[in-house]
C-alpha cells in the first residue's frame, strides 16, 4: 500500500492507495510517525483503496488504537462502495467516524473543537470562583535556572485562577505554581497554562496579570481546592 501525507491546517491527511492486507504494516508506521511529529488529528482518505481483507482491518484497528492511546483523533473519508460492507460487518463503522467526503470530515474536526470549548466553558462554570488574595510562587515549567516569582492570586477556582502582578509570560506558556491552603497551610503544587492576558487599556486596575488554566490536576488536589473555595465562600456569606 502506498501512503501520501499532506497537511490541512493542524490536520494530517493520509491518502491511502492500493491494498490494505497483511503487508500493510507501513500504515501503522506512518501513523506512529505522525504522532511523534506532533500531529494528533488524522484523516485517512480511502478513495484509492482497492481491497481490504480481515488482516487489513486488523492493521487499521491497531493504527486507530495507537492514535487514541496518544489522545489523538483519527477519522476516515471517501470509503469506496465495494468496501463499505466489510466496515459494516466488522463493526468498524460504529467505532470510527466515517464521512462521505474530505470536506465533511475536516469540518467535523472544527466542530469537535467548538464542542470541546463549550464543554470546557461549562466545566469552568460548574466550579465557583473565590475572590481572595493568596500569596503564591510561580515559575516556568521548563526552566530550572530561574527562581520562582512571588505573586498574588486574586481569584481562584478548581480549574484556574487569575494571577496579579506578572507580565513575564505569554499565551500558551506552561507554569508551575505553589500555594498554601488553609486552615492547615498545606502546600499544593499545580501545573497550569496561560490562557488569558490582561489588557492594560481595557482593564488598567487588573494590569499586569494573567488568567491560567490548571493542567493535569489530580482529582484529590482538585477536591482540596473545591473544599477550600466552598469553605471560604461560606465564611463570606456569613459575614454578609
Amino acid at each position: 500500500m502506498e501512503i501520501k501525507a499532506r497537511r490541512k491546517g493542524n490536520i494530517i491527511i493520509l491518502d491511502l492507495c492500493g491494498r490494505i492486507d497483511v503487508n500493510a504494516a507501513n500504515f501503522i508506521e506512518v501513523v506512529g510517525q505522525c504522532i511523534r511529529d506532533g500531529y494528533l488529528d488524522m484523516l485517512c482518505n480511502f478513495s484509492e483503496v482497492d481491497f481490504i481483507d480481515y488482516m487489513g482491518i486488523s492493521v487499521v484497528v491497531i493504527a486507530y488504537k495507537e492514535v487514541l492511546n496518544n489522545n489523538g483523533r483519527i477519522k476516515f473519508c471517501d470509503i469506496p462502495v465495494h468496501l463499505k460492507n466489510l466496515f459494516s460487518v466488522t463493526g468498524l463503522d460504529k467505532v470510527v467516524d466515517i464521512y462521505a467526503t474530505q470536506d465533511l470530515a475536516i469540518n467535523s474536526f472544527r466542530e469537535d473543537r467548538v464542542i470541546e470549548n463549550i464543554k470546557r466553558l461549562q466545566l469552568r462554570r460548574r466550579f465557583k470562583r473565590l475572590p481572595i488574595d493568596i500569596k503564591i510562587e510561580l515559575k516556568d515549567k521548563y526552566s530550572k535556572s530561574i527562581s520562582p516569582i512571588k505573586l498574588d492570586i486574586l481569584n481562584l477556582s478548581a480549574v484556574g485562577a487569575y494571577i496579579y502582578g506578572c507580565d513575564k509570560f505569554k499565551l500558551g506558556d506552561e507554569v508551575v505554581l505553589s500555594l498554601k491552603l488553609g486552615p492547615k497551610q498545606e502546600e499544593v503544587q499545580l501545573e497550569a497554562k496561560v490562557v488569558w492576558l490582561c489588557d492594560k487599556q481595557i482593564q488598567p486596575h487588573l494590569h499586569p496579570g494573567m488568567g491560567i488554566e490548571f493542567c493535569n490536576i489530580p482529582g484529590c488536589v482538585q477536591e482540596k481546592l473545591v473544599e477550600f473555595i466552598e469553605r471560604n465562600l461560606s465564611f463570606m456569606s456569613t459575614d454578609e
